[in-house]
């Protein structure tokens, strides 16, 4: 897994001899870097100048081991979490049915395949070395567990948890038809404060509509509920949130530090929390003839996590203001919203709100504090920044791109910097698909790949800090999927592709210095997913059904680099992806158990959701992807907009480096200011 000597050395050649030069110029149909951003690469301080880096530490939930126990033909899969603070030498014993099963501790993976474990076994584990087991001896556990043993898990009965949920019964729209409701995008979080990952589900209803198609939608709810099942709260947005896409993204952190996740999301007159109580007027609906909301107020409020109380409530930013000033005078492009969270201070994180990307842009952070919601800035691309307009994409990105500590929001072609002040913007132009990571471990910092709607190029490759283009590529029309991922260990770091969406049409496949790998894009390009045990990235996608059924059935496939083909792992027969063509699993993302990710998707009658975990056995060792702010950060975002994958803050792939120890302080929930008692054991 780590650089050999080999490998640095080549690095170091890469650094000094092409350092600032758009690779893979060569490539048939590259365009070179001579485009520099507005507000240059070339004179902005970089990593090379020394550049202060804020020392604090990031305020992170602290889990448990997230152990989860899976059959395999081979027998029982059982993983966990490494945390991004145990000692590098920290080792783990595993225990089927309160007996030991390894013979010494596992220190090269926190995985173990059990040849004897079958569907009734139950599996613990417990953590040794460093003093752990006599430490965490001081808190023995009821039930004579060893001291330092995690609770014992029951093994799945197939590679899937079913999650039952409290599915919303039909209700008659405005136009006196039936109307439905599906299980759409999920987010998770602490709500409980128990160490483990809960579900905040979002549902739609099948009257939902584009921000483009006029039409009256119906009431669009979230609940909470446990991964066992449990139905905590439901909030219903009400008669002044208009249901579709782009209306409502929300976001599921700790915002406070207390240990729980918070629910963040934009409400409106007529928004019912979790506990019955109504925002503002109950009755007054601002719909016009059309069904769009292009009056009337708008709030920010935080819930609380474990009863969906509302906690703080304020007016909305980015405002509406005048319609007509984003781009179109019938609410298409005023009501294009994101949100995300950021460490703006480099210690606590803030809540990131949007509005319009078409033309006027406008972001806004906030703090939630002591029970209240404070402004930290506001963005706007009409005060003296108009060569930000036009730039953001249908989704956003967070991550410390001038590695200073503290966190930039990356909204498509532009970049805005902690403070609230533009970073630079491209000028490059909206797009559809963002990924923001390391993707090309030969130099240094993030790079950005992004294709584009409109412009000068169907597809760039970016220096995340400055802007920098290193490589560009011609495009005709909108260029409306692209993807990146570490697929093929022939080359290094990642491989990029892009194209127009469910037709024949699309651009080149390239390595990460831009240079043309074969001529067609890779035949997916709706996400990724860490699924098998090597280090490459695997594609999850579905297979679309029609656009008059607006959904598909999703899977996971492995590019073949001998065949240039995909070969299929898994298909997720009984369920259904999400956003028609997009093709989204409710969520996707290292949920439980070791770095490996895991996917949720709807049942094809939402009555639950399913769970997947990886049957595969792995021999690579990684902290817990959820210890990467970035990729944290990235879990909570997915869900705004047109919903990406999310990346962590180093490259991850064939012939990685070890992983940065990320600067991270484990914030364990308050339990008796809460009324819970003392000592939850959340950390086994």
């Amino acid at each position: 897994m780590t650089d050999s000597d080999k490998n640095e050395r080549f690095r170091q050649y890469r650094r000094k001899f092409l350092g600032g030069i758009a690779a893979g110029t060569t490539a048939l149909g590259t365009i070179g870097a001579s485009g520099a951003a507005a507000h240059g690469w070339n004179d902005r301080p970089g990593r090379e100048k020394g550049r202060e880096k804020d020392k604090s530490k990031r305020q992170m939930e602290a889990l448990n081991r997230g152990l989860v126990a899976v059959p395999t033909e081979d027998g029982v899969l059982v993983r966990w979490r490494l945390f991004g603070t145990d000692p590098e030498d920290l080792g783990f014993h595993v225990y089927r049915d309160g007996e030991r099963v390894n013979s010494k501790p596992i220190t090269d993976s926190t995985n173990y395949l059990d040849p004897e474990g079958t569907t009734d076994s139950t599996y613990a584990i417990r953590p040794v070395g460093h003093g752990r087991v006599k430490k965490a001896g001081k808190r023995r556990k009821r039930g004579g567990r060893k001291p330092g043993m995690s609770k014992p898990v029951e093994v799945w009965d197939q590679q899937y948890k079913e999650i039952p949920l409290n599915k919303p019964g039909s209700v008659e729209g405005e136009d006196g038809e039936t109307v439905t409701y599906h299980a759409n995008d999920a987010s998770v979080g602490d709500l409980t404060g128990d160490g483990t990952l809960d579900i905040v589900q979002k549902w739609t209803p099948s009257n939902a509509k584009d921000n483009s198609q006029p039409g009256h939608t119906s009431d669009v709810l979230l609940d909470g509920y446990t991964l066992e099942g449990e139905h905590l709260w439901r909030i219903n947005l009400g008669q002044n949130v208009r249901a579709g896409a782009h209306y409502t993204p929300f976001i599921v952190y700790d915002f406070d530090g207390d240990g729980t996740a918070e629910l963040a999301v934009r409400t409106a007159d007529g928004t019912t929390d979790g506990t019955g109580t109504v925002i503002g007027d109950p009755d007054v609906d601002y719909a016009n003839e059309d069904g769009y909301i292009l009056e009337g107020p708008e709030y920010l409020t935080v819930f609380d996590g474990e009863t969906g109380e509302e906690l703080a409530t304020t007016d909305y930013e980015p405002a509406r203001g005048d319609v007509a000033d984003w781009g179109d005078d019938w609410g298409n492009r005023a009501d294009r919203f994101l949100a995300g969270v950021a460490y703006l201070d480099g210690e606590r994180p803030s809540i990131v709100t949007t509005r319009g990307y078409y033309e006027q842009s406008m972001l806004a952070a906030w703090d939630f504090r002591d029970g209240e919601l404070e402004s930290r800035w506001i963005f706007d691309s009409d005060d003296g920044n108009e060569e930000y307009e036009a730039q953001g994409n249908h989704q956003l990105a967070i991550a410390d791109v001038d590695d200073d500590g503290k966190d930039e929001i990356v909204y498509g072609a532009c970049v805005i910097d902690h403070d609230g002040t533009g970073l630079y913007s491209t000028g490059w132009n909206h797009g559809d698909a963002l990924h923001v990571g390391d993707f090309d471990p030969s130099r240094e910092g993030l790079e950005v790949f992004q294709p584009h709607e409109w412009g000068e190029y169907g597809a760039t490759f970016r220096d995340a800090e400055t802007g920098e283009l290193l490589w560009g590529k011609e495009g005709d029309g909108d260029i409306g999927r692209g993807l990146i991922a570490d697929i093929d260990p022939n080359y290094e770091g990642a491989e990029a592709w892009a194209g127009i969406p469910l037709s024949e049409d699309g651009l080149s496949t390239w390595t990460a210095q831009g240079e043309q790998i074969r001529e067609n894009p890779v035949n997916s390009m709706n996400s990724a997913i860490w699924w098998t045990g090597d280090l490459q990235r695997e594609l999850l996608d579905h297979d679309f059904l029609g656009w008059d059924e607006g959904y598909g059935v999703g899977w996971i496939k492995k590019w073949n680099p001998e065949t240039e083909e995909l070969d299929e792992l898994k298909s997720f027969d009984g369920t259904r992806s999400n956003n028609s063509s997009k093709g989204n699993p409710c969520l996707s993302g290292d949920i439980l158990g070791d770095w490996r990710e895991e996917v949720i998707w709807r049942t094809d009658d939402s009555e639950a959701l399913r769970l997947y975990a990886t049957p595969h056995e792995t021999d690579h060792r990684l902290y817990t992807l959820l210890h990467d702010p970035q990729y944290r950060t990235a879990i909570a975002w997915q869900n705004a907009g047109y919903n990406q994958p999310p990346w962590p803050s180093y490259f991850l792939g064939h012939e990685m480096d070890d992983p940065p120890k990320p600067d991270i302080e484990l914030v364990d929930s308050d339990d008796d200011r809460r009324g819970r008692g003392p000592g939850r054991g959340r950390h086994n």
